[in-house]
């Protein structure tokens, strides 16, 4: 391992974001936190999430999953991976022990499934059985299909109530996602055996899927649930600029295509409108955009002055974006982390001390840590 001590002074002045049409007040800080590399050479480590206080099970893209003990850097590769779609955006995408893993011992992975010509985004589980995932089961296979190999989303994350969410992209075809006969753009909500709850918002309703539970988003690439408010956060990614953070509701539109404040990637045009009403605003837009590829709310010890805020990796800009929010769920300030790194910041992780993980897709894996 190598330990690199990292004094961050964070951002005195913001960078040209906006929240909608405002921009967030800056909060200075002079949090100091020691930043190690844990392990590198994992192609692109999708996903992550800790299985217990030392054991991080992670994708890769590729199609690999393993776990990593992060005392050491020794890997246990898991056999009984299924074939996946590696092909454009697509193959294994996230992970994420259930709530009760301790008690059922289920994993739950988000991937793209390939079909005879096409793949599309699908929701399955496994156990593991010594260096193998055993009793693999799709529990959604959605109705996202299309020729692009682009936007298949995914994101998964779990409530306090039993019910596992996750994210589809609209495929790049960005008409489905104001369409409720299919799942390309939308959040879903099941229960944790792929069942459908009773009270999902669309249930009973002609011509719309019942696994629906919000729709009209583009590719949203981060959930995170907290627990303490009992609500559900979302990040996707906009076109050129645009790329927004959502506070989802219950049976709600947020937009895409139809408002968007991004543009056209070859004319430069607007996409849609800046708001209409009836559809949801976000909580947050990033003008440029970051390319937003994971969300992770605080609850840790480690940094307790962290606690509550949103943490998401990106891509483009190539830093750890960090909002701090109201009790109301307004976005009030931003921090941008991990700069010097130059590195696309794919996946997020927090440890039971209250470390934060950050993969990247060169892959590497780091550790913040207190000083």
């Amino acid at each position: 391992m190598r330990l690199r001590k990292i004094r961050t002074l964070w951002l005195n002045s913001l960078l040209a974001l906006c929240l909608g049409w405002s921009s967030l007040p800056t909060q200075a800080d002079s949090t100091e936190f020691n930043v190690t590399e844990v392990i590198k050479g994992l192609g692109i480590p999708w996903g992550m999430a800790f299985l217990d206080g030392n054991r991080l099970i992670f994708t890769q893209r590729a199609g690999k999953a393993g776990i990593l003990d992060v005392r050491n850097g020794d890997i246990t590769w898991l056999k009984g991976v299924p074939f996946v779609h590696n092909t454009g955006q697509g193959g294994l995408l996230d992970v994420k022990p259930s709530p009760n893993f301790k008690q059922t011992g289920w994993i739950y992975f988000t991937y793209s499934k390939p079909l005879p010509t096409t793949a599309i985004t699908a929701l399955a589980r496994a156990k593991i059985q010594g260096d193998e995932l055993v009793n693999w089961e799709d529990l959604m296979v959605t109705k996202s299909e299309s020729y692009r190999n682009i936007h298949f989303g995914s994101r998964i994350a779990f409530d306090h109530r039993g019910h596992v969410f996750f994210s589809v992209g609209d495929r790049g075809r960005r008409h489905k996602a104001q369409q409720q006969d299919n799942h390309a753009g939308s959040i879903l909500r099941l229960t944790l055996d792929g069942g459908i709850p009773k009270d999902n918002p669309f249930v009973g309703q002609p011509g719309t899927l019942p696994e629906i539970w919000s729709y009209g988003h583009r590719n949203p690439q981060g959930l995170a649930y907290d627990v303490q408010h009992q609500r559900l956060w979302e990040i996707e990614h906009g076109p050129r600029g645009g790329d927004e953070i959502n506070l989802i509701q219950k049976g709600q539109n947020y937009g895409w295509p139809i408002v968007s404040r991004g543009k056209e990637y070859d004319s430069g045009e607007p996409v849609g409108k800046p708001h209409q009403a009836g559809m949801i605003e976000p909580v947050k837009v990033y003008i440029p955009s970051i390319a937003p590829s994971s969300l992770l709310l605080y609850d840790g010890d480690a940094f307790p002055q962290w606690r509550g805020n949103l943490f998401a990796g990106s891509l483009v800009l190539r830093h750890l974006n960090q909002v701090m929010l109201s009790p109301e769920g307004k976005a009030i300030a931003e921090h941008r982390l991990l700069k010097d790194l130059n590195q696309r910041i794919r996946s997020l992780a927090q440890d039971t001390q209250g470390h934060l993980y950050v993969a990247t897709d060169s892959g590497k894996i780091y550790r913040l840590s207190p000083k």
